[in-house]
């Protein structure tokens, strides 16, 4: 494993508000998210997602917009939202196969799915969203006293028009030189111990598929993992199969404790616990269990999950728009699950190097807040 300082492009600080976007995958047509962004002629999202992404990133560094910074450094990015802060630091990390154990995978990855991402990384030279890594190592207490140390590259608050979660983000970003002290101890500590992948799966796998040398992430010590809940349209009614189910009227919809799931109706909220609990790495989760004891019994197979037409999925924060799809009859039931555990989570990659069929089931975490695109823009080297 090794950790490297970026060199590439990155925004001026007037020009970062602008130029910073949401990652791609979470800019859906149509959506007012995008229109803001799209009308935003500085904005990453005209890279990322627009028809010329190479004239976009010259365009932006014509203007003035972003600039290049050649001297390795690592970026330590501070979010702080809803009275809560998460802090990593923005890396370029050495590829390797999974077998190698160095990077930890818990999701399948599909070759066709990043075919955009690797055209896109082949038309500009440059990656533009990092991969979110969690690592084992000790690398909070050193991103605290750069904190403490070093005054901040970019000091803003996102402004997408309350079109995105991340709108209101108050972002602090503190630049360490790779050949600074700080610098050195960050490096060694990562260097220590394998990455798990959090969350950008595909986008690890665009940078195997590229044959990169190295790939931007962001990395950090402790997460937080929101429910990845969903509202079901199921083959058979709710209201039909509900005497087959050993339901629990309650007041409130609400998340439900471990091996649990709380359900919402239209005539109201139950909650349904959990009949048998595998012991295996997968098995344990509470959304395998859902697809095992429930999912039969609406009439729901496992090629359904992914279909709009009966599934959808909302982060635990969404309660009351998952209650909304439900009121508004778009669906019929609506269920949240507890969340997973990091632990569980690197339990799962970790079986997952010993048999490569051992994955987290689809839809089972949800990261959040997501990391801003554009913070740094990678221009990477090829093996």
């Amino acid at each position: 494993m090794e950790i490297k300082g970026l060199v590439g492009y990155r925004p001026t600080v007037e020009a970062v508000g602008e130029v910073t976007a949401p990652p791609y995958d979470v800019i859906k047509p149509g959506t007012p998210l995008e229109n803001v962004l799209k009308s935003n002629d500085n904005s990453l999202f005209h890279i990322t997602l627009g028809p010329t992404p190479k004239e976009a990133m010259d365009s932006l560094i014509a203007n003035g917009k972003i600039i290049l910074d050649n001297e390795p450094a690592f970026y330590v990015y501070e979010q702080n939202f809803n009275g809560k802060q998460r802090t990593g630091v923005f890396v370029a990390a050495s590829v390797s196969e999974y077998a190698k154990g160095e990077i930890i995978r818990h999701e399948k990855v599909f070759d066709e799915k990043v075919k955009g991402r690797l055209e896109l990384s082949l038309k500009t030279d440059h990656s533009f969203g990092p991969v979110f890594l969690l690592t084992k190592s000790p690398i909070s207490k050193i991103m605290d006293e750069i904190k403490k140390t070093v005054t901040p590259l970019y000091d803003f608050t996102t402004d997408l028009k309350n079109t995105s979660e991340l709108h209101g983000i108050y972002n602090r970003v503190f630049r360490v030189s790779e050949s600074s002290p700080s610098g050195q101890e960050l490096k060694k500590a990562l260097e220590l111990n394998p990455l798990y992948i959090a969350d950008g799966h595909h986008r690890y796998h665009t940078s195997l598929l590229n044959n990169q040398t190295h790939f931007l992430t962001y990395i950090c010590e402790d997460a937080e993992i929101l429910a990845y809940n969903r509202v079901i349209n199921g083959t058979k009614k709710f209201s039909e199969i509900k005497s087959e189910l050993n339901l629990v009227k309650v007041d409130k919809f609400e998340m439900p404790k471990k091996h649990q799931f709380s359900i919402y109706s239209k005539d109201g909220a139950y909650t349904l616990d959990a009949k048998n609990v595998p012991t295996d790495v997968v098995g344990t989760l509470d959304c395998s269990i859902l697809e095992k004891e429930v999912y039969p019994v609406l009439g729901l197979t496992h090629d359904m999950i992914m279909d709009e037409k009966h599934f959808d999925y909302y982060s635990g924060d969404e309660l009351d728009k998952m209650m909304e799809c439900v009121d508004s009859g778009k669906y019929d039931i609506a269920i949240a699950l507890h969340p997973v555990y990091i632990d569980e989570l690197m339990a799962v990659a970790d079986a997952g190097l010993k048999d490569s069929n051992i994955v987290m089931p689809e839809k089972s975490t949800f990261f959040a807040p997501k990391i801003l695109s554009g913070l740094f823009i990678y221009r990477y080297t090829q093996k």
